[in-house]
């Protein structure tokens, strides 16, 4: 599924798909977003793909968020339509059945900090930078506001979006949305260790917990306990529960069968 500005390439039990503009710092565009979205839909639909790993060309941006030149619709219906394209692929991002890690080889800004965010999992090099710069432009990061707000604490979320300041992948590390930060050098062998670990689990179990986790966030206290239930019992009978229960009292490595 890769095209001129995403490539993507099959590596083992992982796909890796890589927004390609070095030149503009890897910035978002309508067809960065469709191409993404693409990319995604195939892995969903690959039983043999079990993790997506998500970046940028080159060291110097992750994402440096969207091309304030780069809307391709003429009329104002038509760039509406474009931008809400951006949260389309954020809901099928938390929808995939796949764990997605973001490999931030650098800053991640604006609109490419709420892709990042958007992933379920970072690892970050350690000299990338993040944030909301939007303000000192004179705009507001709206699209990303709803994964901000599920990412951060709220009083970090508003600093960020208020005063459009920076801040460290260690801060983010810091602060909870940043899960691994390592050299530079080290960023492959980190992502690749990522990559192993969540493909030894069960695909079946991975994709309940992932959708089930999301679902419940925005749901009463009572209605979360009452779904999550329900998801234990449906994963109660799934085989795969029984083969590692299975293959942990026979201390043996299980056989998933995504079953």
């Amino acid at each position: 599924m890769s095209t001129d500005v995403v490539t993507s390439e099959r590596r083992g039990p992982a796909l890796h798909i890589t927004i390609n503009r070095p030149d503009r710092r890897n910035a978002i565009n309508p067809e960065v977003v469709r191409s993404i979205s693409a990319a995604l839909e195939s892995a969903e639909n690959d039983e043999s793909v079990q993790v997506v790993v998500l970046t940028g060309a080159g060291d110097k941006a992750f994402c440096a968020g969207g091309d304030l030149g780069g809307m391709t619709a003429e009329s104002q219906v038509g760039q509406h339509q474009e931008r809400a394209e951006v949260g389309e692929l954020f809901k099928q991002m938390r929808s995939s059945r796949l764990p997605i890690v973001a490999r931030a080889n650098g800053h991640a800004l604006a609109g490419g900090f709420g892709l990042m965010l958007a992933c379920d999992l970072v690892v970050a090099a350690d000299h990338a930078g993040m944030g909301t710069p939007e303000i000192d432009l004179g705009l507001w990061p709206f699209m990303i506001t709803a994964v901000i707000q599920r990412d951060l604490p709220r009083k970090v979320a508003l600093d960020l979006m208020l005063t459009g300041k920076r801040i460290t992948a260690s801060e983010g590390e810091r602060w909870g949305f940043v899960n691994r930060v390592v050299p530079s050098q080290e960023l492959d062998a980190t992502v690749g260790e990522l990559v192993e670990q969540l493909a030894s689990k069960s695909p079946l179990i991975a994709s309940l917990g992932k959708r089930s986790f999301y679902r419940a966030e925005d749901m009463s206290f009572d209605a979360a306990l009452d779904y999550l239930s329900g998801m234990l019992t449906v994963c109660l009978e799934s085989e795969d529960t029984v083969e590692g229960v299975t293959a942990f009292l026979q201390k043996r490595p299980p056989d998933w069968k995504n079953r």
